[in-house]
């Protein structure tokens, strides 16, 4: 597991899935804001290639994220789009309803950048997020991400086209909290 200040990154167990399912992927407003595409309903008991891990896919790596005090299941985070040749990849996290707003999205944020940079040598992270997620954009500046720009209208959610910004993060920019991490 990957240790940040409140939170902790670990492998996804098969009972962390239905909870992911139903406080994340079930709600259709908060799915369509998150995914790429139309919210579309999941069949129960068939796998949902969203919370299903493959371990042999290279380009995405999928954490579920616990609670360090209690080890209580608070959300995902997901470092996708690797690229090895140009050593970047892009970062994005999840958390449940009742998980926001306790400063886990910003521990989330550090304990990906640190497994980024440090466990797998990246040179630049990346995040796309919806102009208004203020938490995410909050989030991610205070982990020294930089807004590089505005995809005008670049994403259909519930009936309307937002805007999504972009942000930036070098290795040589990054400046880690003084924190103890571990890899227990």
């Amino acid at each position: 597991m990957l240790r940040g200040d409140k939170v902790g990154l670990r492998a996804r167990h098969e009972d962390d899935i239905p909870i992911l399912r139903a406080e994340l992927y079930d709600d259709v407003v908060n799915s369509s804001r998150a995914e790429g595409g139309p919210w579309r309903p999941i069949t129960p008991g068939s796998k949902d290639p969203r919370l299903v891990v493959d371990d042999k896919e290279q380009g995405s790596v999928q954490f579920s994220v616990v609670e360090l005090d209690g080890g209580t299941l608070v959300g995902t985070a997901v470092l996708w789009g690797i690229d090895n040749h140009n050593r970047s990849a892009h970062i994005g996290l999840g958390l449940l309803p009742s998980s926001r707003g306790k400063g886990y999205g910003t521990d989330v944020v550090a304990v990906l950048c640190h497994y980024g940079f440090v466990v797998r040598g990246l040179q630049r992270l990346q995040i796309e997020t919806l102009s208004d997620n203020f938490a995410m954009l909050r989030s991610a500046e205070r982990n020294g991400f930089v807004r590089e720009g505005v995809l005008r209208s670049s994403a259909w959610v519930m009936g309307e086209f937002l805007d999504e910004v972009l942000l930036g993060l070098l290795a040589q920019d990054w400046k880690p909290e003084s924190k103890g991490w571990s890899a227990a």
